[in-house]
């Protein structure tokens, strides 16, 4: 039997699904998601293991008009990764009419393909499809046909599993033949301190304003071992993480009155990082002002951008 494997990448406006369907895809929590646009600022890889393939994820940030220099920056980091995938799943959200976003992507994967040769091909991938009638679904499958040349249309939805192994299907035969790439059984090859982080930076997105989002950077500063375990002997980790923000005003919603909003997020974090890293964690968590960081190239520069 040939066996088949490469790598995928999944682009789209931000908040159109492509975390959430990266994890789906992969069978297990990978890449951050959340109900905020821009989430997603590196690229995560999830690592699909089938007996006749392995696909490799590669979720980017959204592709977007940059209003600001980590903008440029992220959206040079999706079209760099394009250009080195052997496919490319195109998100376009059920529940939402396609707008100047989906275009502007729409024209830039049109570059993929120069007149007249063959280019990376592209997957047309209709996300959230549980979120709307049968009817809504047909128009929008329509318009995104309309919307560009595509080497296929995929409906799914990833909270309900619905064409979820269709999709993987699709992608897989776009793949060359070749040998694994990954040993079995791992799932992504972000380095653990940026999982880390990034499950600090969900916690600590979920259910606060809007302008927050753009403006929190979360940086591992260490994971050390302690020396003495816990009381029951179980081995324990110091992990100490900075949470930056660019205003006072934001230092203050993220941490909440009398600090209640700060345990919250350790809280929530906490869980997911023991079970990341199969551990004992002792969460240390500090927030700091970084003025305008995102339009500062020395600042994004020390913080991983």
């Amino acid at each position: 039997m040939s066996h088949r494997s490469g790598f995928a990448c999944l682009v789209g406006r931000p908040n159109a699904g492509k975390s959430t369907l990266t994890n789906a895809l992969v069978g297990q929590k990978v890449a951050i998601t959340s109900g905020r646009p821009q989430t997603t600022r590196h690229v995560v890889r999830g690592i699909v293991h089938r007996e006749d393939a392995q696909l490799v994820l590669v979720d980017t940030p959204g592709l977007h008009r940059p209003r600001t220099l980590l903008g440029e920056r992220l959206n040079d980091l999706v079209r760099d990764t394009l250009t080195e995938v052997d496919v490319v799943g195109f998100c376009l959200p059920a529940d939402q009419k396609i707008g100047p976003g989906d275009r502007y992507i729409a024209e830039q994967l049109a570059h993929l393909a120069p007149e007249g040769r063959p280019g990376t091909p592209v997957v047309a991938i209709v996300t959230k499809t549980d979120l709307v009638p049968r009817g809504r679904l047909a128009e929008h499958l329509i318009a995104v046909d309309q919307l560009g040349t595509w080497a296929d249309i995929v409906p799914v939805s990833a909270q309900g599993g619905y064409q979820v192994d269709v999709l993987t299907d699709v992608l897989v035969s776009h793949l060359p033949e070749g040998p694994a790439l990954y040993p079995e059984g791992e799932l992504t090859d972000e380095p653990e301190h940026v999982m880390v982080a990034e499950l600090v930076r969900e916690a600590a997105l979920e259910g606060v304003r809007d302008e927050l989002p753009h403006s929190l950077a979360v940086v591992v500063d260490e994971i050390v071992p302690r020396e003495r375990p816990s009381a029951d002997g179980a081995p324990m980790l110091d992990v100490r993480v900075h949470l930056f923000v660019e205003r006072d005003s934001q230092k203050a919603i993220v941490i909440g009155r009398a600090g209640a909003r700060l345990r919250d997020v350790g809280t929530r974090a906490r869980t997911q990082i023991e079970a990341l890293l199969g551990a004992r964690v002792f969460l240390d968590l500090h927030v700091k002002v970084a003025k305008d960081w995102q339009r500062d190239p020395k600042q994004l520069g020390r913080l991983g951008f």
